[in-house]
């Protein structure tokens, strides 16, 4: 039993995504990508669960937010400053597919878009502050998507093949920590964000999504591979997003209900790219939902040769299930499904708030891989308002990061090998499952709003200060 508290190593920092906050999106040799075509606004989230999306901007119709971000792209050296003050470990951020290979399927990269990564790695290093680089985070070269069919098509695997080597060889002595696909075993509930196609129809999403599952996972394999070759030092993790099963009682059917779920959901992708196999209830699943996966010679051996050395995933809710659903209880639960939990409250966006489920997440995860386990994203997503003295006074925030950075802590001394912690949007970005600029998670305020206003100002929120706070206890000074 750990004691202490949390190593002295450990890496505190903030996450985020290329896509959502860098902006720049016609500069530096850049093609466009998925991002670039999704609308913002609340119809965002139902083309991500539909079929038929065609992939095209309609700027009548829609607005765009994705293309501006909050313009890290030319505001970087300000933002890592900020992150510094705070006194950031590390700092999550994805490189843009398609400001590397515009199209994707390039025989050579971009040196421009090269050139921009090594800037914001040089200014992270100014600081001591490690970069953990996420190599695919729902950032598909839209050329791959219309000309491919993206990850439903083997060809992709050859595409990231060149795409990793790239960057793993460019950035080799400026980063260490990589991670391979962003929330991978989300694909088959948003093929859209993780997969780059929108289904056919409703009839064929499950075989397309996990046909294009095992194309990520042989690419994911051989990335890992190949990283450990060209950097032998290098940490090369999944990224999962997690959210524990209850059953909504002690019914045994809704008790068996729940375990599936979790098998299904939580523990799919984690076996695979874990252990290195397919896991034993993954069979029966695709028998009785006529789901035939293509492999190829070799495959399952390049999946067991390239497994990760850390685990990392998302946390923001728990998911409560039941069996047999009533009409009205149908979509009550979270973004994932299940039932509304009467014992959570849930956020401005009906995201059930949970801390100590994450405990109970890293003890299930740490039990069944006994990995070091890194949280990526945890935070809360909420409507900020600036007072008339210009501060932000977020205590809420702080209430919902403490809670869960003190059931973290719970997981420490419960024996969990917990080697970080990055808050998700450190700094207001764009959200990806809404489009919208109000959705803030941020310790830092952007001046930027779902009409297109804003002079993209940066302001500290209470919780910067509170967080800079926590860094410096190394978590034991949570008030």
């Amino acid at each position: 039993m750990n004691e202490k508290g949390f190593k002295d190593d450990f890496l505190w920092g903030g996450a985020t995504a290329a896509n959502q906050f860098e902006g720049g999106f016609d500069e530096g040799g850049r093609g466009l990508n998925l991002a670039d075509v999704l609308p913002g606004g609340k119809e965002r989230l139902k083309l991500l669960a539909s079929s038929g999306f065609d992939f095209e901007m309609d700027t009548e119709k829609y607005s765009y937010p994705n293309h501006e971000g909050i313009d890290f792209y030319h505001r970087y050296k300000e933002d890592i400053a900020l992150f510094a003050e705070m006194g950031f470990k590390v700092f999550r951020l994805s490189i843009a597919w398609s400001r590397i290979f515009p199209k994707g399927d390039e025989m050579e990269p971009n040196e421009e878009g090269l050139a921009f990564y090594d800037r914001v790695f040089d200014e992270l290093a100014k600081y001591d502050i490690e970069p953990l680089v996420t190599i695919a985070h729902y950032e598909t070269p839209l050329h791959l998507i219309k000309e491919y069919g993206g990850w439903k098509n083997r060809k992709l695997v050859e595409f990231f093949d060149r795409y990793v080597e790239a960057i793993f060889t460019r950035y080799q002595d400026k980063v260490k920590y990589w991670l391979t696909f962003n929330e991978i075993n989300g694909a088959t509930h948003m093929p859209l964000f993780g997969l780059g196609f929108s289904p056919e129809s409703e009839e064929t999403r499950l075989q397309e999504s996990f046909q294009g599952l095992h194309h990520q996972f042989v690419a994911s394999a051989r990335a890992v591979q190949k990283g450990h070759e060209i950097i032998p030092e290098s940490q090369i993790g999944c990224m999962l997003i997690y959210a524990p099963v209850y059953p909504y009682n002690s019914n045994p059917e809704n008790v068996m209900h729940a375990r599936k779920e979790a098998d299904l959901f939580n523990f799919f992708c984690g076996d695979v790219q874990v252990r290195g196999a397919y896991p034993y209830f993954i069979d029966r699943y695709f028998e009785e939902n006529d789901i035939s996966i293509e492999m190829e010679d070799g495959d399952l051996e390049t999946i067991a040769n390239g497994t990760v050395d850390f685990i990392s995933f998302s946390y923001y809710m728990s998911r409560t299930d039941k069996k047999e659903k009533s009409p009205e209880e149908m979509g009550q639960g979270n973004l994932i499904g299940g039932v509304k939990n009467p014992f959570l409250e849930a956020s401005d966006w009906g995201w059930e708030i949970d801390p100590v489920g994450l405990r109970i997440s890293l003890n299930e995860l740490y039990g069944r891989y006994q990995k070091p386990l890194m949280i990526v994203e945890n935070g809360l997503g909420a409507y900020d308002k600036v007072e008339e003295d210009g501060s932000i006074q977020d205590d809420y925030r702080i209430d919902y990061l403490r809670e869960h950075i003190a059931e973290m802590k719970e997981a420490v001394k419960d024996g969990v090998d917990v080697i970080g912690y990055t808050s998700w949007g450190c700094i207001d970005l764009v959200s990806a499952s809404t489009g919208e600029y109000s959705k803030r998670y941020g310790f830092i305020y952007v001046d930027k709003h779902d009409d297109g206003s804003g002079t993209m100002e940066r302001k500290k929120k209470k919780s910067f200060d509170w967080y800079k706070q926590v860094i410096e206890s190394n978590g034991e000074d949570l008030k």
